[in-house]
């Protein structure tokens, strides 16, 4: 008896060209899921960003605000010109970390790589500090071109260092989970001691105090001038970023399959590590080295939606996004009216889950 196929079905193994895997539309569903829980949770996050703080504001009163429907008043310049540029700026730098977290992973194919443990916020800290002391563009200017300057030096000493760490990782064979934190803590520990040597020159103790921001991280100086240039670089880095997503998955199944798919790995990875140098640099020259964002956030995303980058990286984005947005709120509020700095707070958190992952992780062991 010969086997007939009912009308409208196809065998398994021909698909046509727009038919989907059987379990792709379950996954694109799961996707969608996520993305709207995540962004109806950083919504909520922002409203309370906005509504609690040494000055208590009913969340009613923050919508009101923020819809144009209240009157001048004091709760309207604390929530427009104090608290919503500084979660704004939270949202973004959180997003900009957790994006290049999930990046440099990819790239080195190892999920122990952040911005933070890499180095590569020390280069682009020692940047920074280095526009502070030498007051690069304060004579030109004024604000403006420091805006300009400060993410522009946070830039090259965040690519000087990932160069650095990428290099001393590199020598004597394989690069390893090991290696790599160890090269990564290496370039830190002499970016600091510069920076510090930079510092007790100047003789100015207005820099010291200036400089203990960048070192700790925080959002206490957003304004919303400074908001500019930051969700300029996240919304171009990660547009670019996702254009990437396919080259980006070839990496995963390592350097000989990449190359052997049409992939000129040496060139996309320098490009990709150029870009991800811009958007750790004009992060770092907001809000400071802040740490572990860009490291817990993308083992989050992987469990959600899996590996492959497309829906990985607006997932990365949204929960950076949110996991700063809330840890700033704990920083301003666990201690009120202290405000303690972010950094902190993200690196108590990260710090013992960053050991697990050590402890969990064979050395040597891939993405």
């Amino acid at each position: 008896m010969s086997r007939t196929t009912p009308p409208g079905h196809h065998h398994p193994r021909h698909h046509h060209p727009g038919h989907h895997p059987p379990g792709h539309h379950h996954r694109r569903l799961r996707q969608a899921l996520v993305l709207t829980c995540l962004a109806a949770a950083l919504a909520c996050a922002v409203v309370a960003g906005l509504a609690l703080g040494s000055v208590r504001i009913p969340p009613g009163e923050v919508l009101t605000i923020l819809t144009g429907g209240a009157e001048p008043s004091p709760f309207r310049t604390i929530v427009l010109d104090v608290r919503l540029p500084r979660v704004l700026l939270g949202a973004v730098v959180g997003a900009g970390l957790a994006v290049v977290g999930t990046v440099l992973q990819a790239l080195v194919r190892n999920r122990l790589a952040d911005p933070f443990l890499l180095g590569i916020s020390s280069g682009a800290s020692t940047g920074a500090v280095l526009v502070l002391v030498l007051g690069i563009g304060s004579g030109i200017g004024g604000g403006i071109t420091t805006t300009v300057a400060m993410p522009a030096a946070a830039f090259a000493g965040s690519l000087v260092a990932m160069t650095l760490v990428y290099a001393l990782a590199r020598r004597g064979g394989t690069m390893t989970g090991g290696r790599l934190v160890l090269a990564g803590v290496t370039v830190s520990y002499i970016l600091s001691a510069f920076t510090t040597l930079v510092l007790v020159v100047s003789a100015r103790p207005e820099h010291f105090q200036e400089a203990l921001f960048w070192s700790l991280g925080g959002l206490g100086s957003a304004r919303w001038g400074t908001l500019v240039v930051p969700a300029a670089v996240l919304v171009a880095g990660t547009a670019v970023l996702m254009a990437l997503a396919r080259p980006l998955d070839l990496l995963l199944v390592g350097e000989e399959g990449a190359t052997a798919l049409g992939l000129d790995t040496a060139r996309f990875r320098a490009a990709v590590f150029v870009l991800a140098s811009l958007v750790t640099g004009v992060m770092v020259a907001a809000s400071g080295a802040i740490g572990f964002v860009g490291l817990l956030v993308p083992h989050a995303a992987r469990m959600a939606v899996g590996a492959s980058h497309r829906p990985l990286l607006p997932v990365a984005a949204l929960g950076g996004a949110l996991v700063l947005v809330v840890a700033d709120l704990a920083a301003r509020t666990v201690a009120a009216p202290q405000d303690i700095p972010v950094g902190v707070l993200t690196a108590l958190t990260g710090g013992p889950f960053f050991l697990w992952l050590m402890r969990r992780r064979p050395e040597g062991a891939p993405v």
